[in-house]
């Protein structure tokens, strides 16, 4: 059989996005996963992302990372289908529920309620999520945050100096974090400015990390380093972090449709 796909982005950071709402696809293995997620030999993408639909929202979106392992959030995915469903909608993910809003070029997500308990994360046993007692050579004593999946930020001086390349996966792997982590090197400019790279857990370095600009951004304001609205700017651009008072966060930036196409499915699956 012959699967459509829509090919967009993020930030830079990008997806391969399956409609199966109204007409049902195979199953996703994460071997298809990782086979549609190549660069050389598939379409090429940090997640593929598949939409179905939802007995508690107006539909399901599951994401897969080019690793092909699942995870519960993705919120630059979550602004690119906004963008492709073209109305504001509730979302039901592996993280819960989220609601988006698209906007001319792009999108509002609420991305929901940051969790900090060491078990929500999770952690391997009880610590101070607000500065983990442990490091990795130049980076100790992260701020641990779940944000739909589960992130350590490291507040660091110049961001663009870490070696994320060698620190991101032994961080990502380290057996105080049971279901691997995404690694955050944040420098915090001013009360509403950040600047952040990331590590994404089973994709690696991305040009952009919607949750991890969120997890960032809730970690600095918890330090008293941000104001409850910042913008954080990732290798592909800026993103608008609120922390409201009713303790959910609103994300805002932009996103594109790249271009469309098929393929078949047995040459992947």
């Amino acid at each position: 059989m012959r699967a459509s796909f829509v090919k967009m982005h993020g930030l830079g950071n990008d997806f391969v996005v399956l409609d199966a709402r109204e007409k049902a696809l195979p199953p996703i293995t994460a071997g298809l996963a990782r086979a549609l997620a190549d660069r050389r030999t598939g379409i090429g993408c940090d997640q593929l992302v598949l939409l179905q639909p939802s007995a508690v929202a107006d539909f399901r979106m599951r994401i897969f990372n080019s690793d092909g392992s699942e995870v519960g959030a993705c919120g630059n995915a979550s602004r690119a289908v906004a963008l492709l469903h073209g109305a504001p909608a509730t979302v039901e993910t592996g993280g819960g529920t989220i609601e988006v809003r698209p906007s001319q070029g792009g999108a509002a997500v609420d991305m929901g309620e940051p969790h900090f308990g060491w078990d929500e994360i999770p952690l391997a046993y009880a610590m101070d999520t607000m500065a983990l007692p442990v490091g990795w050579e130049e980076l100790s004593n992260p701020v641990a945050v779940n944000v739909g999946n589960p992130h350590a930020i490291f507040f660091v001086p110049n961001c663009e100096k870490v070696d994320l390349e060698e620190l991101g996966p032994m961080i990502e792997r380290d057996a105080i974090f049971p279901e691997r982590v995404n690694v955050n090197v944040a420098t915090v400019d001013s009360r509403d400015s950040i600047r952040l790279r990331v590590w994404e857990r089973g994709a690696g370095l991305t040009r952009a990390c919607g949750t991890g600009a969120c997890a960032t951004a809730v970690a600095a304001m918890r330090r008293g380093f941000a104001d409850r609205s910042v913008t954080v700017t990732l290798p592909g651009g800026p993103l608008h972090i609120e922390w409201g008072e009713d303790n959910r966060i609103t994300m805002t930036g932009p996103a594109t449709e790249s271009f469309r196409g098929s393929f078949d499915w047995g040459d992947f699956a």
